[in-house]
């Protein structure tokens, strides 16, 4: 169960949490309509994703997915932060957060126009089981809004080492170097120990090369953390 009702995200998770859990339906939150909507209330990206993760795996007995993800800019000392989907004032407003950050750095100059999408996923069992990876992306911000493509900040956020914004990049290009996909490539093969599934080959592999970006809840070398067991 992916913890969101945004369209946009389930379709991104989708793309790249699929070749994890072949054979496995990733359903959003859309789906059931009676499911309450979590407070991200935590201080932290990671506290948030774990927030909703753990109260959709409590409230639909299914192995829950979320993540908490936004824009940390350096001339704000890293805000929005997990402020990010409602800097304005209304939670989901992008126009409107995209407009105030622009506004905010409106005199800022372009050294100093540092930022990085950052991300944390969970992922969490009905049993107390679960597991959080991060990602994060750096980048600058441009003076004015750019492409059409993708949701949130993507318009005025140029990556590292590219010359268009994340919402010139086509859908492959934006998920293979974004916050979101680091993320969740790294949560990937964890998702699939929570699921019971046999390790898959590229699996592996990705796992190993993506080791530094995962951390887990609990002892270091344990790939889970038993909430309703912890001497386990």
């Amino acid at each position: 169960m992916l913890a969101t009702r945004n369209a946009h995200k389930v379709a991104e998770l989708r793309r790249i949490l699929m070749p994890y859990v072949d054979g496995v339906e990733l359903l959003g939150l859309d789906e059931l309509p009676d499911i309450a909507e979590v407070a991200e209330t935590g201080a932290t990206f990671a506290d948030n994703a774990l927030l909703k993760a753990r109260a959709v795996a409590e409230q639909t007995g299914l192995v829950a997915v979320a993540d908490d993800s936004g824009l940390a800019v350096d001339a704000l000392n890293g805000m929005p932060g997990v402020l990010s989907a409602r800097w304005s004032g209304m939670h989901g407003d992008d126009d409107g957060n995209l407009r105030l950050v622009l506004a905010q750095l409106r005199d800022v100059l372009d050294d100093r126009r540092g930022a990085a999408f950052v991300c944390a996923a969970a992922a969490v069992a009905p049993d107390g089981r679960e597991v959080v990876a991060t990602g994060r992306l750096e980048g600058v911000l441009t003076h004015a809004a750019r492409g059409s493509g993708g949701f949130g900040y993507d318009p005025i956020f140029q990556p590292v080492g590219e010359q268009r914004t994340t919402a010139e990049l086509s859908a492959g290009d934006k998920d293979a170097i974004s916050h979101r996909g680091l993320a969740f490539r790294a949560l990937g093969p964890l998702l699939r120990e929570l699921l019971l599934l046999p390790p898959a080959r590229h699996a592996q592999q990705d796992s190993r090369e993506q080791s530094d970006a995962g951390e887990q809840l609990g002892h270091d070398n344990a790939p889970v953390r038993d909430r309703a067991n912890p001497t386990n």
